[in-house]
């Protein structure tokens, strides 16, 4: 049961309805990061913020960004280049400042370069504010798990942000 009075809405979703004026820069910032230009795919974003919500035991976000990472393709975790950088998204998700130099040459040395470590950064340091902002008000869970999957087609055909209404 959520901490504060939510609408019956799952994870993010209920926040958001409570909170429609977080709502656009939040969508806003998950769009820039997750289909926004980058050297990384969509579907390597979306599996970079599935990896820190899982390390995060957000159940919520990590479902839903590993569905999502699946209906754009899927992304390899044992890829070369992505392992280094989900080593990156680890190390940022509990501390930014254990990222180490040495980290950063191995991204590197698997083909990534300055703009994917950077992205692989912020998406990590968002992903780990969005997980504490789902969990520490405690959002509900979906009822039915095909929530996910519907979810996912959404999210992965028109991105983040609503279509303007009228």
């Amino acid at each position: 049961m959520p901490h504060i009075d939510l609408p019956p809405l799952p994870g993010i979703a209920g926040l958001l309805a409570t909170r429609p004026d977080i709502a656009g820069p939040l969508n806003q910032l998950a769009e820039a990061l997750l289909r926004g230009p980058s050297p990384l795919t969509p579907a390597q974003r979306e599996t970079i913020a599935a990896h820190v919500s899982r390390g995060n035991g957000c159940e919520f976000c990590a479902r839903t960004h590993g569905a999502v990472a699946e209906e754009l393709g899927g992304a390899d975790p044992a890829d070369a280049t992505l392992r280094p950088l989900l080593a990156i998204a680890d190390r940022v998700r509990v501390d930014g400042r254990s990222v180490t130099t040495e980290d950063i040459a191995t991204a590197r040395a698997a083909g990534a370069d300055d703009r994917a470590i950077h992205d692989t950064v912020l998406i990590a340091a968002a992903f780990a504010m969005f997980n504490r902002y789902v969990d520490g008000l405690a959002t509900a869970l979906p009822g039915d798990d095909s929530h996910y999957a519907r979810h996912a087609r959404a999210l992965a055909a028109d991105g983040y942000l609503r279509p303007p209404v009228g």
